[in-house]
């Protein structure tokens, strides 16, 4: 039976999800499947991945300096060298640093190391220092590893010149669009729990609450708008947990918009709010490719979006969506630009739907299958190496 090690710098927001459908997909194909990862539960006991035969708690920080992730890397190599494993697909930067080095060993004896990049640090538009700290090790690590995969396509563009074993691109995750298809009925209902009217303009995002996901160009968008008289029956909805839940609420409320402004935290059931939302507003920084985004799309969401690596994979300015420059005066006039226009909110609703098609969950997945069982360590029989 062939053995696969996912490593990822977390379990909760990472693992769980993004990659539980290819864990599955690999049990099924016979696979003996383990996670290496820090349990990021506020109760460790909640931490329960499914199709996972083998759990190793790693205690990964997400800042590569900090000297505990030394500790991370001895734990993480003892379980390489002694899970002989036929693949060991790493994801997340810090995750993917140390087990490309801790594989070394491994590989020398057979396993091959993929890594999925869910988006490079470094970027066009990128700070200095991101290229200054992340290029080069990425670009040296590539050597250490069999197959990179890419999710967008100026990574796959920029990782063509690495010396990985073999580049490839695959779209995304993939996500379940079913699951955030648009259905009757869903809009009235939750719009009610949350205790919105039906004539309510009902703008969304998704994300942490942290400097990259950028929420607060949208907040100063919606002060705009209160100080020209424009704000009535616009309601604005984040789901999310970060670090800068605190301020983003301070800012709100300086703003004098607190009450158009609903922070609703970590949310099992998005696809529901996506289908009672009338727009999606997503004005982050950095991406890979997002799967926030993707969801809205899937729901038929007309888009406001950033000019970034990731969201111009999805987003065609004026096709499917509007991509705007990343100012308060741009945001507002884009919200009120498709306020008050419903045909071109339709025609983009449409065109979402159709492009997003092209980032199902099954074909995604079809692909990934793909590079598994086209690397020669696996066995087609199922048998993996002694």
């Amino acid at each position: 039976m062939p053995k696969v090690l996912y490593v990822a710098t977390v379990v909760r927001t990472h693992i769980m999800e993004f990659h539980i459908p290819y864990l599955k997909m690999l049990k099924e194909m016979g696979w003996e499947t383990a996670v290496a990862a820090r349990n990021d539960y506020e109760d460790p006991a909640d931490c329960e991945i499914p199709y996972c035969d083998t759990y190793y708690d790693i205690p990964f920080e997400r800042n590569p300096f900090i000297p505990g992730n030394l500790k991370a890397y001895n734990r993480l190599k003892k379980v390489i060298d002694e899970g002989k494993y036929d693949i060991i697909h790493c994801h997340t930067p810090v995750g993917a640093m140390l087990t490309r080095l801790a594989a070394q060993d491994a590989r020398e004896k057979g396993s091959k190391v993929f890594y999925t990049a869910h988006g490079f640090h470094f970027y066009k538009g990128a700070p200095l220092i991101n290229w200054i700290a992340y290029y080069p090790v990425e670009k040296w690590l590539a050597r250490k590893t069999d197959v990179l995969i890419t999710i967008n396509k100026e990574d796959y563009n920029r990782a063509k010149s690495f010396k990985a074993g073999k580049v490839v691109y695959v779209p995304g995750v993939g996500i379940d669009i079913n699951k955030f298809r648009k259905r009757v009925g869903n809009r009235d209902k939750k719009r009610k729990e949350f205790g919105f009217k039906d004539t309510d303009f009902l703008l969304l995002s998704v994300g942490e609450l942290i400097a990259r996901k950028n929420h607060a160009v949208v907040l100063d968008a919606l002060g705009k708008l209160k100080k020209k008289n424009q704000l009535e029956g616009i309601q604005y909805v984040i789901c999310g947990l970060g670090a800068l839940d605190a301020e983003l609420k301070e800012k709100a409320a300086s703003l004098g918009i607190t009450d158009q402004v609903y922070f609703l935290g970590y949310r099992n059931d998005v696809s529901e709010i996506c289908n009672a939302a009338d727009m999606f507003v997503f004005m982050s920084h950095q991406e890979g490719l997002p799967v926030a985004l993707m969801e809205a799309m899937a729901c038929g969401l007309p888009v406001i979006c950033s000019d970034i690596r990731g969201n111009t994979d999805l987003v065609e300015n004026g096709e499917n969506g509007e991509i705007v420059e990343i100012t308060p005066d741009a945001v507002a006039n884009a919200i009120l630009k498709l306020k008050e226009n419903e045909s071109l909110r339709n025609r983009y609703a449409q065109a979402a739907i159709s492009t997003i098609k092209h980032f199902e969950l099954s074909s995604v997945a079809t692909e990934v299958r793909d590079i598994y069982t086209n690397e020669p360590t696996v066995i087609s029989s199922g048998e993996g190496k002694t």
